[in-house]
């Protein structure tokens, strides 16, 4: 029996939901390429384009290439479009992937929750299904520790997001918290077993790296007061957005306590026209501006600054741990 020939559009409507993300598998010369534009331009936030193929649960990041440097303006910002699709037609005529999958940046001590990056992330949503931001964190890199991270946001907050709906009870109804903003993909680097063969003769015979040398570095201190600082500035950010709910919150009771005011009024003026023999007036005036809601200030911003206290306070207590052991290790060796 001859099985039925389907046409595009019924094999695209009978499609399965495609799987939850599950890894971004990166090559190893995609990462080498990040962290080296990253650290030329440190302490400058620079970004850059990532380019792969989407294979059900894996991401796979095959390529990438920076964005020029250049301030925000309108014909600038064209001038950049322009120089992406350049840049993937010239990848593209020497068969590299020049699929968008997301894109890179650097970040200061993981200062990177900002209503910008939701921003960027909604931007990509409107044409890829799934992308990713890379994060890249050459300060912390400094430390010994690859500060690379995939993230994306989650699907219940890009909903509210999509509605602009950041109340109190609508975060309620979706149980959403500053912690479920963004979701972190586990990152996987690979590389070709000509690649790898080819690592494995330019290793040196010392078992020694530079990279164990930096992490028995003493000095955490100048780290520690920079995330500190950072931290202050969060803390006074989420002070400034709770003045804002209390002076919403003070507004809103003496609107509810003008409206008791009103319809004790309007009550007692009823039951005089009642005595008088006349119709009772209305007890509800929407045309009155005393009934009219008060708009209640989007939990957005208070969100991201939460999270980014959440991320300082995780670094100096991951710090500071480390710092212990070393301390700890190096007492020891003086004693012997």
């Amino acid at each position: 029996m001859v099985a039925a020939v389907r046409s595009f559009l019924q094999v695209a409507s009978t499609e399965e939901a495609a799987p939850p993300l599950r890894v971004v598998q990166i090559e190893g010369l995609a990462v080498l390429k990040i962290i080296k534009h990253c650290k030329e331009f440190s302490p400058a936030l620079v970004t850059g384009q990532l380019l792969g193929l989407d294979v059900g649960s894996v991401l796979e990041v095959t390529n990438c290439f920076p964005y020029p440097i250049r301030e925000a303006d309108d014909e600038i910002e064209a001038e950049g479009a322009d120089y992406q699709l350049e840049m993937m037609r010239c990848l593209r005529e020497v068969n590299v992937d020049n699929n968008t999958v997301g894109w890179y940046q650097s970040t200061l001590l993981g200062s990177y929750q900002r209503v910008e990056l939701i921003e960027t992330f909604m931007n990509y949503q409107e044409n890829i299904r799934r992308s990713v931001c890379i994060i890249y964190d050459p300060s912390r890199s400094n430390q010994g520790v690859l500060a690379l991270k995939a993230l994306k946001l989650s699907d219940s907050f890009m909903d509210l997001y999509r509605n602009n709906n950041f109340t109190g009870e609508k975060l309620r109804e979706k149980n959403l918290s500053w912690v479920d903003i963004f979701e972190e993909i586990p990152i996987k680097v690979s590389n070709s077993a000509l690649i790898s063969a080819f690592m494995t003769e330019l290793e040196a015979d010392s078992p020694v790296t530079q990279c164990d040398y930096d992490r028995l570095q003493l000095s955490s201190g100048p780290f520690v007061e920079r995330n500190m600082e950072f931290l202050i500035e969060c803390m006074d950010d989420l002070f400034v957005e709770q003045q804002k709910f209390q002076y919403h919150y003070r507004n809103l009771s003496r609107q509810q306590a003008q409206q008791q005011a009103w319809l004790q009024k309007r009550r007692t003026e009823n039951m005089a026209r009642k005595a008088a023999g006349e119709e009772p007036l209305p007890e509800e005036d929407p045309s009155n501006p005393i009934f009219k809601p008060i708009p209640e200030p989007s939990r957005l911003e208070s969100f991201l600054v939460t999270n980014q206290i959440a991320n300082y306070c995780n670094q100096i207590n991951g710090v500071s741990g480390q710092s212990f052991s070393r301390l700890y290790l190096m007492k020891a060796l003086h004693e012997d």
